[in-house]
């Protein structure tokens, strides 16, 4: 294992109904490193982001299939300050009646809104209100998640993730739901994220990719297709065989676009 691995896998097989979803031979995310994740539908991004938070457990080995900073077993607690998840998942479980400060502090505990037991420090509310200001949504610390625009509610989640400044962040479909105008800005925080940790961006959509992501991991079938420099894998012929479409590419000032 490379020094600088932070989560690795090997020979991580997840099996459904007795079918392999997703079977990751070889798998290194690296500190500080900024990778995309690019698949169609189908291709096991979910479940790769499933086997990293451990909702999705892989088939038994003899060598442990996942490893965080080399280790097999980690505190739930210290993998929040190693990697935080923003998912369409878990923002539907916040379709709820919950401050966006609340959302923020609940990260502190790992729980979808807060609970009377959870004792909420001086501490924890200055970094709260510090992550508001970062993400530029002072101003809704008081709404409801439920009376959100997408895109505002997805700064909520981005942080209730950097509450323990993870050192990877992981977003999924980041720009799934917004509108062009959304789009744009929330791309633009994710250039300033990359600024602060690594990050992991998985989508289907090569617009997605900021110009500060270096490496892309192509997933097709459950397997991982193709794995190297932007650069190299971002070409017409490469999506063309990842989507199995006629493609071309355009490259301007690092971002990319599908045609």
């Amino acid at each position: 294992m490379a020094s600088d691995s932070l989560i690795q896998l090997r020979d991580a097989e997840v099996v459904r109904d007795g079918r392999t979803i997703l079977h990751v031979d070889s798998l290194v995310f690296r500190e500080g490193e900024h990778v995309a994740i690019l698949g169609p539908n189908g291709a096991g991004k979910s479940t790769l982001i499933g086997l990293l938070t451990r909702d999705l457990r892989p088939l038994v080995r003899d060598e442990p299939p996942v490893l965080l900073r080399g280790q097999a077993r980690w505190d739930l607690f210290e993998a929040r300050r190693v990697f935080g998840v923003v998912s369409d998942a878990l923002q539907d479980d916040y379709r709820l009646r919950v401050t966006v400060r609340d959302v923020v502090l609940s990260g502190f505990f790992g729980s979808v809104g807060l609970y009377r037991a959870g004792e909420i420090t001086t501490a924890m509310k200055a970094r709260a209100d510090e992550l508001l200001e970062y993400l530029g949504i002072t101003a809704l610390a008081d709404r409801t998640m439920d009376t959100l625009s997408t895109g505002e509610a997805r700064r909520a989640l981005i942080g209730r993730a950097l509450v323990h400044d993870p050192a990877l962040l992981v977003l999924d479909e980041p720009t799934h739901g917004l509108d062009p105008s959304g789009t744009y800005h929330f791309l633009a925080l994710l250039r300033q994220l990359a600024e602060r940790c690594a990050l992991v961006i998985v989508t289907h959509h090569v617009s997605d990719i900021v110009p500060e992501v270096e490496r892309v991991v192509m997933l097709k079938s459950g397997r991982v297709f193709r794995d190297g420099p932007k650069a190299e894998l971002l070409t017409g012929a490469a999506l063309g065989d990842l989507y199995g479409i006629p493609a071309e590419v355009e490259e301007r000032e690092g971002w990319y676009r599908l045609w």
